[in-house]
């Protein structure tokens, strides 16, 4: 294990905030059996309608990925009906609707472009979805065939928060950040973390449903740009906010390697966050069987509240 890529990060302490995946509305469709590296196209999904979902995604804000319950992955049987949930991120309309399906195809009935902007009528008119009652969900990344360590550290966890009773746990296709695996992504909040360990899943579960954001591990909100990830993160830890939902990114300016975030909170208060895009260093793989590279990362330079003048200026 010592070469692989999470290992090497893990032992660079390699800080995580600000490395998640970008998404504002998450599509998840159940599909067993074997994933291949890109899974929309290669596992017993039609790969055909695996094209036209990507295709019909394309600049939506929505991201769509497999889903299948953790053990083995026999591909003999397949399941007559699917599992399908939509979940959009966005803090103040934040929610997450479940349905199933025995024809996935039915997906391209769905208004991506809607859902991207967090009207889910589209969705329950489709499929005949509702607003999901259960526990959120933990979406543990185990697509051997994108990074072993995906394989070799996920798939352990999500059996292991399975088998404990743990309920809302599935295996997805990809989040990112290999290195970082496990990697798990909480919703509805849209929260993703890194290095994760079942004892902290749970942690984060239970805040999940309280309405809570634990920070601790957390890779950041998939609504905003990274800068805005670790910069909403950033003022979580200085101010001492779990409250989900009450902290918004409401402009980043700048480019690469500097920007200016501000952050509202709900209560009018707002923060000017200055992220620096760095390189790790030493030079380390980002995915296992990759060359040596710099990974990009995001620094917080400093946190100021805003005061009254300042924000009316």
């Amino acid at each position: 294990m010592s070469s692989t890529c999470s290992t090497v990060s893990r032992e660079f302490d390699e800080p995580v905030a600000g490395t998640a995946a970008t998404a504002r509305t998450w599509l998840l469709l159940e599909q067993p059996g074997p994933w291949g590296a890109k899974a929309l196209t290669s596992s017993h999904l039609d790969p055909a309608l695996g094209r036209a979902l990507e295709a019909a995604a394309k600049g939506t804000g929505v991201r769509i990925a497999l889903i299948r319950r953790p053990g083995r992955h026999a591909d003999s049987r397949m399941p007559a009906t699917r599992r399908v949930y939509v979940a959009h991120t966005v803090p103040g309309n934040v929610w997450l609707h479940s349905a199933t399906t025995t024809d996935p195809a039915r997906l391209l009935d769905l208004d991506l472009p809607a859902l991207g902007r967090g009207e889910a009528a589209s969705f329950d008119a489709a499929l005949g979805g509702a607003r999901h009652d259960g526990d959120p969900l933990a979406l543990v990344c185990t697509n051997g065939k994108r990074d072993r360590c995906c394989a070799l550290l996920g798939r352990p966890l999500a059996a292991e928060l399975a088998s404990s009773g743990v309920e809302g746990v599935w295996e997805v296709t990809h989040l990112g950040g290999h290195r970082f695996s496990p990697t798990v992504l909480v919703l509805p909040y849209g929260y993703a973390y890194g290095r994760a360990e079942a004892h902290a899943v749970k942690a984060v579960l239970c805040g999940a449903r309280e309405g809570r954001i634990v920070t601790e591990g957390c890779r950041g909100g998939s609504a905003w740009e990274r800068p805005g990830q670790a910069a909403e993160l950033a003022v979580r830890r200085e101010v001492r906010e779990d409250a989900a939902q009450v902290l918004s990114v409401v402009r980043t300016e700048g480019a690469a390697p500097r920007w200016e975030v501000t952050v509202a909170h709900v209560d009018g208060r707002r923060w000017r966050v200055e992220v620096a895009q760095g390189a790790s260093l030493p030079p380390r793989p980002e995915s296992c069987g990759s060359v040596l590279g710099s990974p990009a990362r995001m620094d917080v330079v400093g946190v100021r509240a805003l005061t009254p003048a300042a924000m009316a200026g």
